[in-house]
């Protein structure tokens, strides 16, 4: 069994134009002579490697806490994208009740209205990208309302860099963060 890690580390990716960026905040230090080593963080939600709930785009949509976790564990498939993948697109990977699709494209994989359309008609379970967002600069509301509004999450910053084409397993759980609309996730891939 090989697990790959399809993490971008909080600290060192580059936020979305306009997220605050993250920061770590050291409070003790054993080496001053603290009794332990402690730290608090600040980051964005949408920082790196997260994933989407509905409500981020649907004002009365399910928050974090609500996803359903078996969403976000078992079998995906990695597929090479470039650019902004069409209804067509999708059709000719024949998605199924059940499938998530992680696109790998470099930073470059989005998905246009028909195509998170022709996902949630399909009933695909989750959706992923190694871009920052699933909707292109020019159309980030219509890709994410449509998934979200299906009840599909959204992974968004993966580092699919070591992830071949093929199938895996994912697991990609987010954090138990009450009412937000997001929450940064540890992602790894195992390949039996």
């Amino acid at each position: 069994m090989e697990l790959i890690d399809i993490t971008r580390e909080l600290f060192s990716a580059s936020p979305y134009p306009g997220d605050p960026v993250p920061r770590r905040d050291i409070v003790r230090r054993m080496e001053l002579g603290d009794d332990c080593n402690l730290s608090g963080f600040y980051t964005c939600c949408h920082s790196a490697t997260h994933i989407d709930a509905p409500l981020h785009f649907i004002p009365d949509g399910d928050s974090i806490e609500k996803v359903e976790l078996s969403r976000c564990i078992g079998p995906c498939i990695v597929i090479p994208a470039q650019g902004i993948l069409t209804g067509k697109d999708i059709d000719q990977l024949s998605p199924r009740a059940g499938d998530r699709f992680l696109f790998r494209g470099d930073g470059n994989a989005f998905l246009s209205q028909s195509a998170a359309f022709a996902l949630a008609d399909a009933g695909v379970l989750l959706v992923g990208t190694d871009a920052q967002s699933i909707g292109s600069p020019n159309d980030e509301r219509t890709p994410h309302t449509e998934l979200l509004s299906a009840g599909i999450p959204i992974l968004e910053g993966l580092n699919l860099t070591m992830a071949e084409p093929g199938l895996y397993r994912l697991v990609a759980l987010p954090l138990c963060l009450a009412g937000a609309e997001a929450s940064p996730v540890r992602a790894i891939l195992i390949k039996d």
